[in-house]
């Protein structure tokens, strides 16, 4: 269909828990394609409807894990179940998250290693998944989306700080901001681990 803008952090739909999802219509269809075009062109791995300023309880996901098993879906209305969080301090390297929605920014942020992800399917079916390791960041971080929370609320304090001033840096942090993929040129030199 269509790849759509991605809103950076200050706009409202970013910071509002996202609304459940009411019909199952054609414009939910639609609305899921250019979610998936949006995060195939950003690159990314996952995408929540809050990042192109659709506050519903929708994400996608595409992934490929270190074994070649390839991981997408979509879940509209998810729950999300959390095991034990991480304990102590992130790795520098192996904890490093980014997302869309904050731009070519990455910090390490502890997660749990371990998540159920349950809702509905964009047929209307139920649907149950556990994951592990890196899939369980990326269902982690699109559900905290639609929560209307953003990785960098999760930092340590000295990252989130650190962020903060990249953001003020960059002019962010107010309403009115995105990026079109395919047309400026953020996170086109980083591999798709955005979400």
């Amino acid at each position: 269909m269509s790849v759509r803008p991605i809103r950076i952090t200050g706009d409202p739909v970013l910071h509002t828990r996202a609304a459940p999802v009411t019909s199952w219509d054609d414009s939910l269809q639609e609305l899921l394609i250019d979610m998936v075009d949006t995060m195939r062109a950003a690159p990314g791995v996952g995408l929540a409807a809050p990042q192109i300023g659709v506050s519903q309880q929708v994400f996608v996901w595409e992934w490929t894990d270190d074994e070649g098993v390839f991981h997408q879906g979509a879940v509209i209305n998810p729950t999300l179940k959390i095991g034990p969080r991480h304990r102590g301090k992130p790795d520098p390297d192996l904890d490093l998250e980014g997302c869309l929605s904050v731009p070519d920014l990455r910090f390490p942020l502890g997660r749990s290693d371990r998540v159920v992800l349950g809702g509905i399917t964009p047929q209307g079916n139920p649907v149950q998944i556990s994951a592990q390791g890196w899939l369980a960041r990326i269902f982690q971080h699109e559900y905290d989306h639609l929560q209307g929370n953003l990785y960098i609320d999760r930092l340590r304090f000295r990252d989130k700080r650190e962020a903060r001033a990249d953001i003020r840096d960059n002019g962010w942090g107010a309403p009115g901001n995105s990026w079109l993929p395919g047309v400026d040129d953020f996170e086109s030199d980083h591999e798709a681990e955005e979400a």
